[in-house]
Protein backbone atom coordinates (compact mmCIF):
# COMPACT_ATOMS: atom_id res chain seq x y z
CA UNK A 1 0.00 0.00 0.00
CA UNK A 2 1.63 3.53 -1.42
CA UNK A 3 0.63 5.84 1.85
CA UNK A 4 -1.29 9.35 0.99
CA UNK A 5 -1.66 12.15 3.91
CA UNK A 6 -4.87 14.94 3.24
CA UNK A 7 -5.10 18.57 4.55
CA UNK A 8 -8.86 18.04 3.84
CA UNK A 9 -10.06 21.56 5.64
CA UNK A 10 -8.92 23.84 7.58
CA UNK A 11 -11.05 26.70 9.60
CA UNK A 12 -9.76 29.25 11.97
CA UNK A 13 -9.33 27.16 15.19
CA UNK A 14 -9.32 23.72 13.87
CA UNK A 15 -7.95 21.08 10.80
CA UNK A 16 -9.41 17.77 9.69
CA UNK A 17 -6.56 15.76 8.44
CA UNK A 18 -7.00 12.15 6.73
CA UNK A 19 -4.57 9.38 5.53
CA UNK A 20 -4.96 5.89 3.94
CA UNK A 21 -3.31 4.23 0.33
CA UNK A 22 -3.95 2.48 -2.52
CA UNK A 23 -2.83 -1.23 -3.63
CA UNK A 24 -1.06 -0.77 -6.50
CA UNK A 25 -0.12 -3.74 -8.97
CA UNK A 26 1.21 -4.08 -12.12
CA UNK A 27 -1.42 -4.03 -15.11
CA UNK A 28 -1.86 -2.97 -18.89
CA UNK A 29 1.34 -2.04 -19.19
CA UNK A 30 2.14 -0.02 -15.95
CA UNK A 31 0.74 0.41 -12.66
CA UNK A 32 -2.76 0.62 -11.26
CA UNK A 33 -4.76 0.85 -8.02
CA UNK A 34 -6.23 -2.26 -6.93
CA UNK A 35 -9.72 -2.62 -6.04
CA UNK A 36 -9.57 -3.52 -2.34
CA UNK A 37 -12.63 -2.02 -1.23
CA UNK A 38 -13.11 1.26 0.55
CA UNK A 39 -9.07 2.09 1.13
CA UNK A 40 -9.77 5.66 1.72
CA UNK A 41 -12.67 8.76 3.00
CA UNK A 42 -15.11 8.56 5.68
CA UNK A 43 -16.02 4.88 5.24
CA UNK A 44 -12.46 3.11 5.11
CA UNK A 45 -11.58 0.58 7.38
CA UNK A 46 -8.92 2.38 10.36
CA UNK A 47 -5.10 1.44 8.68
CA UNK A 48 -4.00 0.64 12.05
CA UNK A 49 -4.59 -0.60 15.42
CA UNK A 50 -4.14 3.28 16.84
CA UNK A 51 -3.76 6.81 15.00
CA UNK A 52 -2.78 9.82 16.20
CA UNK A 53 -2.46 13.53 14.28
CA UNK A 54 -0.14 16.07 16.06
CA UNK A 55 -0.13 19.71 14.83
CA UNK A 56 3.11 21.37 15.85
CA UNK A 57 4.10 25.40 16.28
CA UNK A 58 7.47 26.97 14.53
CA UNK A 59 9.44 25.42 17.51
CA UNK A 60 8.56 22.21 17.43
CA UNK A 61 6.32 22.06 19.85
CA UNK A 62 2.97 20.15 19.78
CA UNK A 63 0.56 22.29 20.44
CA UNK A 64 -2.49 20.23 19.49
CA UNK A 65 -3.11 16.17 19.39
CA UNK A 66 -6.45 14.07 18.23
CA UNK A 67 -6.43 10.58 18.40
CA UNK A 68 -8.46 8.51 15.74
CA UNK A 69 -11.74 7.09 17.37
CA UNK A 70 -11.64 4.40 14.49
CA UNK A 71 -11.33 5.94 11.29
CA UNK A 72 -8.59 7.95 8.96
CA UNK A 73 -9.55 11.07 9.96
CA UNK A 74 -9.82 13.33 12.75
CA UNK A 75 -10.50 16.59 13.59
CA UNK A 76 -7.89 18.82 15.68
CA UNK A 77 -8.97 21.59 17.65
CA UNK A 78 -7.57 24.47 19.53
CA UNK A 79 -5.64 25.94 16.77
CA UNK A 80 -4.78 29.45 16.40
CA UNK A 81 -6.61 32.14 13.56
CA UNK A 82 -3.85 32.91 10.39
CA UNK A 83 -1.40 30.87 11.91
CA UNK A 84 1.25 28.00 10.29
CA UNK A 85 1.76 25.03 11.63
CA UNK A 86 3.53 21.57 11.10
CA UNK A 87 1.58 18.21 11.41
CA UNK A 88 2.42 14.42 11.28
CA UNK A 89 0.39 11.40 11.14
CA UNK A 90 1.59 8.68 13.27
CA UNK A 91 -0.27 5.23 12.99
CA UNK A 92 0.51 2.12 15.18
CA UNK A 93 3.94 4.89 16.93
CA UNK A 94 5.30 5.52 13.28
CA UNK A 95 4.94 8.68 10.62
CA UNK A 96 2.87 7.70 8.10
CA UNK A 97 3.75 8.93 4.95
CA UNK A 98 7.28 8.99 5.94
CA UNK A 99 10.44 7.00 4.19
CA UNK A 100 10.37 5.94 0.31
CA UNK A 101 8.00 6.74 -1.37
CA UNK A 102 6.84 6.13 -5.18
CA UNK A 103 5.07 8.66 -7.89
CA UNK A 104 3.15 6.76 -10.88
CA UNK A 105 4.83 8.01 -14.29
CA UNK A 106 3.41 6.29 -17.66
CA UNK A 107 6.11 4.02 -17.59
CA UNK A 108 5.27 2.68 -13.98
CA UNK A 109 6.39 3.92 -10.32
CA UNK A 110 9.32 5.76 -9.90
CA UNK A 111 10.86 7.26 -6.40
CA UNK A 112 8.86 10.25 -5.00
CA UNK A 113 9.35 13.20 -6.34
CA UNK A 114 9.81 14.74 -3.39
CA UNK A 115 8.62 14.17 0.34
CA UNK A 116 5.31 15.30 2.02
CA UNK A 117 5.23 18.92 2.79
CA UNK A 118 2.59 18.40 6.22
CA UNK A 119 1.99 22.02 6.77
CA UNK A 120 -1.16 23.88 7.28
CA UNK A 121 -2.37 27.79 8.40
CA UNK A 122 -5.62 28.22 9.69
CA UNK A 123 -8.07 31.14 7.81
CA UNK A 124 -8.22 34.22 9.30
CA UNK A 125 -10.26 34.87 12.15
CA UNK A 126 -14.08 36.92 11.16
CA UNK A 127 -12.23 40.64 12.07
CA UNK A 128 -9.09 39.66 10.54
CA UNK A 129 -8.51 41.59 6.91
CA UNK A 130 -6.07 38.74 5.84
CA UNK A 131 -5.58 38.90 2.19
CA UNK A 132 -5.85 35.63 0.61
CA UNK A 133 -4.26 33.65 -2.56
CA UNK A 134 -5.76 30.73 -3.56
CA UNK A 135 -5.87 28.04 -6.89
CA UNK A 136 -9.24 27.53 -8.95
CA UNK A 137 -9.44 24.42 -11.51
CA UNK A 138 -12.24 22.61 -13.20
CA UNK A 139 -13.19 19.96 -15.64
CA UNK A 140 -9.91 17.79 -14.31
CA UNK A 141 -11.09 14.60 -13.17
CA UNK A 142 -9.71 12.37 -16.17
CA UNK A 143 -6.96 10.57 -14.76
CA UNK A 144 -3.14 10.29 -15.93
CA UNK A 145 -3.88 7.27 -17.80
CA UNK A 146 -6.25 9.07 -20.10
CA UNK A 147 -4.40 9.55 -23.73
CA UNK A 148 -4.15 13.35 -24.35
CA UNK A 149 -6.62 14.52 -21.59
CA UNK A 150 -4.13 13.17 -18.77
CA UNK A 151 -1.00 14.53 -20.19
CA UNK A 152 -3.03 18.15 -20.00
CA UNK A 153 -4.20 17.37 -16.42
CA UNK A 154 -0.88 16.21 -15.49
CA UNK A 155 0.38 19.87 -17.09
CA UNK A 156 -1.98 21.50 -15.27
CA UNK A 157 -1.29 20.13 -12.01
CA UNK A 158 2.39 20.64 -12.63
CA UNK A 159 1.32 24.27 -12.76
CA UNK A 160 -0.62 24.45 -9.57
CA UNK A 161 2.20 22.57 -7.55
CA UNK A 162 4.60 25.28 -9.11
CA UNK A 163 2.24 28.22 -8.25
CA UNK A 164 1.84 26.94 -4.80
CA UNK A 165 5.34 26.87 -4.12
CA UNK A 166 5.83 30.06 -5.42
CA UNK A 167 3.33 32.03 -3.90
CA UNK A 168 1.65 32.00 -0.57
CA UNK A 169 -1.61 29.76 -1.67
CA UNK A 170 -3.81 29.16 0.96
CA UNK A 171 -6.39 26.96 -0.42
CA UNK A 172 -7.78 25.47 -4.20
CA UNK A 173 -11.16 25.82 -5.42
CA UNK A 174 -12.39 23.37 -7.73
CA UNK A 175 -15.56 24.13 -10.42
CA UNK A 176 -16.52 21.04 -10.68
CA UNK A 177 -16.15 17.30 -12.94
CA UNK A 178 -14.19 15.99 -9.96
CA UNK A 179 -14.20 12.88 -11.80
CA UNK A 180 -15.38 11.35 -14.97
CA UNK A 181 -16.55 7.89 -16.63
CA UNK A 182 -13.91 5.41 -17.50
CA UNK A 183 -12.78 3.84 -21.05
CA UNK A 184 -15.96 1.68 -20.71
CA UNK A 185 -18.08 5.22 -21.71
CA UNK A 186 -20.67 6.74 -19.81
CA UNK A 187 -21.98 3.30 -18.67
CA UNK A 188 -18.53 2.45 -17.05
CA UNK A 189 -18.66 2.73 -13.01
CA UNK A 190 -15.29 5.05 -12.91
CA UNK A 191 -15.98 7.17 -9.71
CA UNK A 192 -17.91 4.33 -8.11
CA UNK A 193 -14.38 2.74 -6.37
CA UNK A 194 -11.53 4.25 -4.23
CA UNK A 195 -9.52 2.44 -7.28
CA UNK A 196 -10.88 5.17 -9.56
CA UNK A 197 -9.80 7.89 -7.90
CA UNK A 198 -5.90 7.34 -7.84
CA UNK A 199 -4.91 8.46 -11.00
CA UNK A 200 -7.76 10.73 -11.23
CA UNK A 201 -7.46 12.90 -8.28
CA UNK A 202 -4.95 11.93 -5.56
CA UNK A 203 -2.00 11.34 -7.53
CA UNK A 204 -1.93 14.32 -9.85
CA UNK A 205 -2.64 16.63 -6.43
CA UNK A 206 -0.82 14.40 -3.77
CA UNK A 207 1.51 17.32 -2.89
CA UNK A 208 -1.05 19.99 -3.12
CA UNK A 209 -3.30 17.82 -1.04
CA UNK A 210 -0.48 17.67 1.81
CA UNK A 211 -0.94 21.12 2.95
CA UNK A 212 -3.94 22.67 0.99
CA UNK A 213 -7.80 22.16 1.25
CA UNK A 214 -9.48 21.45 -1.65
CA UNK A 215 -13.24 23.02 -1.60
CA UNK A 216 -15.44 21.13 -3.85
CA UNK A 217 -18.34 21.82 -6.16
CA UNK A 218 -20.50 18.96 -7.89
CA UNK A 219 -20.61 18.83 -11.69
CA UNK A 220 -22.32 16.86 -13.90
CA UNK A 221 -20.21 13.95 -14.28
CA UNK A 222 -19.80 13.76 -10.12
CA UNK A 223 -23.23 12.43 -10.62
CA UNK A 224 -25.62 10.96 -12.81
CA UNK A 225 -26.97 14.06 -14.56
CA UNK A 226 -25.47 12.83 -17.88
CA UNK A 227 -24.04 8.97 -16.71
CA UNK A 228 -24.94 5.50 -15.88
CA UNK A 229 -23.20 5.62 -12.48
CA UNK A 230 -23.63 7.85 -10.14
CA UNK A 231 -20.43 9.22 -8.14
CA UNK A 232 -21.94 11.34 -5.77
CA UNK A 233 -21.75 9.00 -2.92
CA UNK A 234 -18.26 8.19 -3.48
CA UNK A 235 -17.47 11.92 -3.83
CA UNK A 236 -19.25 12.53 -0.47
CA UNK A 237 -16.56 9.78 0.96
CA UNK A 238 -13.76 10.53 -0.61
CA UNK A 239 -13.71 14.16 0.28
CA UNK A 240 -15.20 13.73 4.17
CA UNK A 241 -18.44 16.32 2.91
CA UNK A 242 -20.22 15.49 5.65
CA UNK A 243 -17.28 15.70 8.15
CA UNK A 244 -16.34 19.29 7.19
CA UNK A 245 -20.05 20.67 6.09
CA UNK A 246 -22.16 18.90 8.39
CA UNK A 247 -20.76 21.45 11.79
CA UNK A 248 -21.41 24.22 8.93
CA UNK A 249 -25.07 22.97 7.87
CA UNK A 250 -25.68 22.94 12.07
CA UNK A 251 -24.97 26.87 12.24
CA UNK A 252 -26.73 27.93 9.39
CA UNK A 253 -23.33 27.91 6.92
CA UNK A 254 -24.16 25.02 4.64
CA UNK A 255 -27.18 22.95 2.96
CA UNK A 256 -26.81 19.50 2.16
CA UNK A 257 -27.91 16.07 1.65
CA UNK A 258 -28.48 15.71 -1.14
CA UNK A 259 -27.21 19.25 -3.12
CA UNK A 260 -23.52 20.55 -2.01
CA UNK A 261 -23.79 24.38 -0.87
CA UNK A 262 -21.92 25.62 1.87
CA UNK A 263 -20.03 28.97 2.70
CA UNK A 264 -16.58 29.41 3.30
CA UNK A 265 -15.75 32.52 5.19
CA UNK A 266 -12.02 33.99 5.35
CA UNK A 267 -11.18 36.39 7.53
CA UNK A 268 -13.44 39.31 6.78
CA UNK A 269 -11.84 39.68 3.61
CA UNK A 270 -13.99 37.23 1.63
CA UNK A 271 -16.57 34.64 1.81
CA UNK A 272 -16.92 31.68 -1.04
CA UNK A 273 -20.50 30.39 -1.22
CA UNK A 274 -20.48 27.26 -3.05
CA UNK A 275 -23.57 26.75 -5.48
CA UNK A 276 -24.99 23.25 -6.67
CA UNK A 277 -26.10 24.00 -10.06
CA UNK A 278 -26.67 20.04 -10.88
CA UNK A 279 -30.14 18.70 -11.29
CA UNK A 280 -32.29 18.21 -8.50
CA UNK A 281 -34.37 15.40 -7.24
CA UNK A 282 -37.44 16.66 -9.39
CA UNK A 283 -37.83 16.21 -13.10
CA UNK A 284 -36.32 19.68 -14.60
CA UNK A 285 -35.60 21.16 -11.72
CA UNK A 286 -31.98 21.73 -10.01
CA UNK A 287 -31.01 21.41 -6.36
CA UNK A 288 -30.83 24.96 -5.70
CA UNK A 289 -34.39 25.01 -6.56
CA UNK A 290 -35.31 22.83 -3.90
CA UNK A 291 -37.24 24.33 -1.20
CA UNK A 292 -34.33 24.00 1.62
CA UNK A 293 -31.59 25.18 -0.32
CA UNK A 294 -33.63 28.13 -1.92
CA UNK A 295 -34.22 28.68 1.43
CA UNK A 296 -30.87 28.97 2.31
CA UNK A 297 -29.87 31.06 -0.70
CA UNK A 298 -32.35 33.64 -0.26
CA UNK A 299 -30.88 33.95 4.02
CA UNK A 300 -26.94 34.03 2.03
CA UNK A 301 -28.01 36.57 -0.30
CA UNK A 302 -30.37 38.84 1.50
CA UNK A 303 -28.36 41.92 1.07
CA UNK A 304 -24.52 43.49 0.69
CA UNK A 305 -22.66 42.02 3.60
CA UNK A 306 -21.10 44.48 5.69
CA UNK A 307 -19.18 41.69 7.25
CA UNK A 308 -16.80 40.76 4.03
CA UNK A 309 -15.32 42.48 0.97
CA UNK A 310 -15.89 40.28 -0.97
CA UNK A 311 -18.24 37.50 -2.18
CA UNK A 312 -17.92 35.38 -4.61
CA UNK A 313 -20.34 32.57 -5.16
CA UNK A 314 -18.83 29.37 -7.39
CA UNK A 315 -20.66 26.23 -8.82
CA UNK A 316 -19.95 24.08 -12.21
CA UNK A 317 -22.63 25.23 -14.34
CA UNK A 318 -21.89 28.51 -16.36
CA UNK A 319 -24.55 31.57 -16.05
CA UNK A 320 -23.12 32.70 -19.50
CA UNK A 321 -21.45 31.41 -21.55
CA UNK A 322 -19.56 32.07 -25.19
CA UNK A 323 -19.66 28.10 -26.30
CA UNK A 324 -18.71 26.33 -28.27
CA UNK A 325 -20.53 23.56 -26.72
CA UNK A 326 -22.58 24.94 -24.29
CA UNK A 327 -24.93 27.83 -23.73
CA UNK A 328 -25.38 29.66 -20.09
CA UNK A 329 -27.85 28.07 -17.83
CA UNK A 330 -30.99 30.51 -18.26
CA UNK A 331 -32.64 28.46 -14.55
CA UNK A 332 -29.19 29.79 -12.97
CA UNK A 333 -29.91 33.66 -15.32
CA UNK A 334 -33.60 33.78 -13.80
CA UNK A 335 -33.43 32.20 -10.38
CA UNK A 336 -29.73 33.33 -9.00
CA UNK A 337 -28.09 35.94 -10.44
CA UNK A 338 -30.75 38.40 -8.84
CA UNK A 339 -29.58 36.89 -6.01
CA UNK A 340 -26.03 37.47 -6.40
CA UNK A 341 -26.61 41.01 -7.35
CA UNK A 342 -28.70 41.51 -4.29
CA UNK A 343 -26.02 40.00 -2.27
CA UNK A 344 -23.33 42.67 -3.81
CA UNK A 345 -20.83 40.00 -5.82
CA UNK A 346 -19.09 40.99 -8.15
CA UNK A 347 -17.47 37.90 -9.28
CA UNK A 348 -18.35 34.20 -10.41
CA UNK A 349 -16.59 31.34 -10.63
CA UNK A 350 -17.42 28.83 -12.98
CA UNK A 351 -16.62 25.17 -15.07
CA UNK A 352 -18.48 23.01 -17.45
CA UNK A 353 -17.36 24.61 -20.99
CA UNK A 354 -14.01 23.17 -22.05
CA UNK A 355 -11.76 26.34 -22.19
CA UNK A 356 -11.19 29.59 -20.38
CA UNK A 357 -13.89 32.57 -20.75
CA UNK A 358 -13.22 36.21 -18.63
CA UNK A 359 -16.81 38.22 -19.70
CA UNK A 360 -19.10 40.95 -17.71
CA UNK A 361 -22.96 41.07 -17.69
CA UNK A 362 -23.62 44.02 -16.06
CA UNK A 363 -21.80 45.13 -12.45
CA UNK A 364 -21.03 41.09 -12.82
CA UNK A 365 -17.52 39.59 -13.69
CA UNK A 366 -17.91 35.82 -14.47
CA UNK A 367 -14.97 33.49 -15.17
CA UNK A 368 -15.49 30.15 -17.08
CA UNK A 369 -12.47 28.00 -16.31
CA UNK A 370 -13.25 24.27 -17.34
CA UNK A 371 -10.48 22.97 -18.79
CA UNK A 372 -8.29 21.29 -15.90
CA UNK A 373 -8.12 18.35 -18.21
CA UNK A 374 -10.57 18.54 -20.55
CA UNK A 375 -10.10 20.51 -23.69
CA UNK A 376 -12.47 21.49 -26.49
CA UNK A 377 -10.03 23.71 -29.34
CA UNK A 378 -12.78 25.21 -31.20
CA UNK A 379 -13.48 29.32 -30.77
CA UNK A 380 -16.46 30.22 -28.52
CA UNK A 381 -18.97 31.18 -30.83
CA UNK A 382 -21.47 33.94 -28.64
CA UNK A 383 -19.45 36.49 -27.28
CA UNK A 384 -21.00 39.27 -27.49
CA UNK A 385 -23.89 37.46 -26.07
CA UNK A 386 -22.05 36.46 -23.31
CA UNK A 387 -20.17 39.95 -22.36
CA UNK A 388 -16.95 38.34 -23.16
CA UNK A 389 -13.94 40.14 -22.58
CA UNK A 390 -11.51 37.37 -23.01
CA UNK A 391 -10.94 33.56 -24.32
CA UNK A 392 -8.45 30.81 -24.48
CA UNK A 393 -9.11 27.55 -25.53
CA UNK A 394 -6.25 25.95 -23.43
CA UNK A 395 -5.59 23.66 -20.60
CA UNK A 396 -5.16 25.78 -17.26
CA UNK A 397 -5.78 26.68 -13.33
CA UNK A 398 -6.45 29.99 -11.96
CA UNK A 399 -4.30 31.83 -9.36
CA UNK A 400 -6.40 34.67 -7.37
CA UNK A 401 -5.17 37.28 -4.92
CA UNK A 402 -7.67 38.78 -2.89
CA UNK A 403 -7.11 42.40 -0.93
CA UNK A 404 -9.21 44.79 0.25
CA UNK A 405 -8.47 47.24 -2.82
CA UNK A 406 -8.90 43.86 -5.18
CA UNK A 407 -9.25 40.54 -6.70
CA UNK A 408 -6.35 39.97 -9.26
CA UNK A 409 -6.96 36.55 -11.66
CA UNK A 410 -3.93 35.22 -13.45
CA UNK A 411 -5.14 32.19 -15.46
CA UNK A 412 -1.86 29.93 -15.92
CA UNK A 413 -1.23 27.72 -18.88
CA UNK A 414 -0.03 23.92 -18.69
CA UNK A 415 3.50 23.67 -17.53
CA UNK A 416 5.95 21.18 -19.33
CA UNK A 417 8.80 18.98 -17.53
CA UNK A 418 11.50 21.16 -16.25
CA UNK A 419 9.32 24.41 -17.12
CA UNK A 420 7.83 27.26 -15.47
CA UNK A 421 4.19 28.80 -15.29
CA UNK A 422 3.56 31.11 -17.49
CA UNK A 423 0.13 33.45 -18.14
CA UNK A 424 -2.05 32.50 -20.54
CA UNK A 425 -2.18 33.96 -23.47
CA UNK A 426 -5.42 34.91 -24.57
CA UNK A 427 -7.79 36.77 -26.96
CA UNK A 428 -9.60 39.52 -26.41
CA UNK A 429 -13.57 39.84 -27.34
CA UNK A 430 -11.51 41.90 -30.69
CA UNK A 431 -9.26 39.57 -31.50
CA UNK A 432 -6.18 40.85 -29.92
CA UNK A 433 -4.10 38.94 -28.04
CA UNK A 434 -3.65 39.71 -24.13
CA UNK A 435 -2.13 38.31 -20.84
CA UNK A 436 -2.75 40.87 -18.53
CA UNK A 437 -4.03 40.13 -15.35
CA UNK A 438 -7.60 40.19 -14.60
CA UNK A 439 -8.45 43.39 -12.60
CA UNK A 440 -11.98 43.59 -9.98
CA UNK A 441 -12.42 46.19 -7.92
CA UNK A 442 -15.50 46.88 -5.72
CA UNK A 443 -16.33 49.76 -7.22
CA UNK A 444 -17.29 47.98 -11.05
CA UNK A 445 -16.11 51.60 -12.78
CA UNK A 446 -12.66 50.96 -11.86
CA UNK A 447 -12.29 47.40 -13.06
CA UNK A 448 -9.27 46.64 -15.49
CA UNK A 449 -8.40 43.61 -17.43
Amino acid sequence: MEPYVQLVDVTATAALVAWGGFTLEPGDGTWRARHTGETWGARAEPVGRTAVVEVLDAEGRVVAREASDGGNHVWVDGLAPATTYRYRVLVDGAEWGGGERQDWVPDGLVPAARPYDLRLRTHAAPDQPDPVTFLAVGDFGVGLARGEDGVRQLAVARTMQRLADAFDVRFVVTLGDTIYHGPGGPTDHSGAGDDDWWLTYFQPYRYLLDHLPFYPTAGNHDGADEEAADDRAQLEDNLHLAARFGPREDVGRASLGPGLFYRLRVGCLMELVCVDTTWGESAGTHWFDEPGHRSWLEETFAGRSTDVTWRIPFCHHPAWCAGPHHDGQAAQVERLVPLYERGGARLLMHGHEHNFQHGRVGDLDYLVSGAGGKLDTRPPRELAAAGTRSWASTPHCLLVHATPQALTVVPYGPTPPGGRPAPLARLTAHGRPTSAPITIRPDPDDDEG
